[in-house]
């Protein structure tokens, strides 16, 4: 058997193989409610066979959206529709995560095929909050700077919200600081230029995430994984960069992280960042072998074999595919057909299954 379909397990949930489907918004809600899209969408992932599947980008506040048809869990109402997507998910052999996130500077934003633009009026915006009034982009109205207080509001936010995940039946979360969203814009220098206890030094950037992540662990049970998402670099001068993350990654292995999932960029709009197939391959490498915590790499892994050499060169733990899961909902049969893997099919299709299927 490949290492890409080899089970993997961390704590007491154990994933049949290595493919993770990673959140993608699908910008489909109302009012961050989930509706038969997202159970369409995620649960033919789930058919599909991945191991594990990742719910987009889903707020904890109103304000942490980054468009108005965001999925958000802030509050009860969101749960009973997310359950049958859980369970849809777990009776279909894969396991349901979540991913809980806060927007920041780069929320109130226009649907993407409606140009993606922040919007500063009508009721489908608001004001956007920060680390610091700086936006995103030099043209954008100025977030509004988090005091102390409204940022302890937040982190309650996702604590409230990973309860609410639990309830709704999740076995994995991932905390989202990664691509220039809130608790990215805390850690780097590049948005960050407050003076108190969340900004100036390394220490002080992190504490937001650090708070988020123990907010998270105090309602989350010690058995079921917590996974981060981070930019492991800005890939700018003066930004946070790749030496930061391993920092970052040290600090949250020893509170309790299981997995790092590790992405980058996001945070200054004209950045150059140097897109290819396995471009971001080697921030997971480094951050599992120097500090000996899960990786999961991301970013333009598109083929079977690709995902599987990542694997055998102990360069990452799990494998998360994004667009090219929309290009094919089906990539992990078609790969365990390429790597020569016998994987179950769902019984409703097993009489689609050929012996060129098998190895």
């Amino acid at each position: 058997m490949s290492k890409l379909f080899s089970p993997f397990t961390i704590k007491d949930v154990t994933l049949k193989n290595r493919i993770v489907i990673s959140p993608m918004c699908q910008y489909s809600a109302i009012d961050g409610f989930a509706n038969d899209w997202h159970l369409v969408h995620l649960g033919s992932r789930a058919v599909g066979g991945a191991a594990l599947i990742i719910q987009e980008a889903t707020a904890v506040v109103p304000e942490g959206r980054i468009t108005h048809a965001d999925l958000g869990l802030w509050k009860d109402e969101h749960v009973e529709k997310l359950k049958q997507i859980v369970s849809f998910i777990h009776e279909n052999g894969a396991i349901a995560g979540i991913q809980l996130a806060h927007a920041g500077r780069k929320a109130s934003c226009d649907l993407p095929w409606n140009g993606g633009e922040q919007l500063t009026e009508g009721e489908n915006s608001w004001q956007t909050v920060g680390p610091s009034p700086i936006p995103f982009k030099k043209e954008q109205v100025a977030p509004h700077e988090l005091s102390i207080s409204e940022i302890q509001d937040i982190v309650f936010a996702f604590r409230a919200a990973a309860k609410r995940a639990l309830d709704a039946g999740y076995k994995v979360i991932e905390v989202h600081a990664a691509h220039g969203y809130l608790l990215h814009e805390f850690f780097s220098p590049l948005s960050n230029n407050r003076s108190d206890v969340y900004g100036g030094s390394f220490e002080n950037r992190i504490r937001l995430v650090i708070d988020v992540v123990e907010a998270v662990q105090s309602v989350w049970p010690e058995n079921l994984p917590v996974f981060v998402r981070i930019s492991a670099t800005d890939w700018t001068a003066d930004g946070w960069n790749e030496n930061d993350s391993l920092q970052l990654a040290a600090v949250l292995k020893d509170r309790g992280v299981d997995l790092i999932d590790t992405s980058s960029g996001g945070n200054v709009p004209d950045a150059f960042i140097p897109a290819g197939p396995n471009y971001q391959v080697p921030f997971a490498d480094k951050i599992r072998n120097e500090i000996g915590i899960y990786t999961g790499a991301v970013g333009v892994i598109v083929d079977a074999q690709q995902a599987e050499d990542i694997l055998q060169e102990d360069k990452a733990d799990l494998i998360f595919i994004a667009r090219e899961s929309l290009r094919d909902a089906y990539f992990p049969t078609h790969a365990a057909q390429i790597l020569g893997d016998d994987i179950e099919w769902p019984n409703q299709y097993v009489r689609a299954k050929r012996e060129t299927f098998k190895k």
